[in-house]
């Protein structure tokens, strides 16, 4: 899982898991989900990241060994 943030265009992504993208939905009109062949979220990217989310502070709990 990766989580990146471009502050250039205050867009936040997600992967999930990596793989082969094969259809793109729309949420809503600021929010992208990505999915594979079997349905599967990828990503999601959220535009306008710093006014609909919190992400100036990232906590990560429960990882997995």
């Amino acid at each position: 899982m990766k989580v990146s943030y471009f502050e250039d265009t205050d867009t936040l992504y997600i992967e999930f898991r990596a793989g082969d993208v094969v259809e793109t939905r729309d949420l809503d009109e600021n929010t992208v989900l990505d999915m594979d062949a079997g349905g599967h979220i990828c990503a999601m990217t959220f535009e306008h990241a710093s006014q609909r989310t919190d992400v100036k502070h990232l906590v990560v709990e429960g990882i997995a060994a």
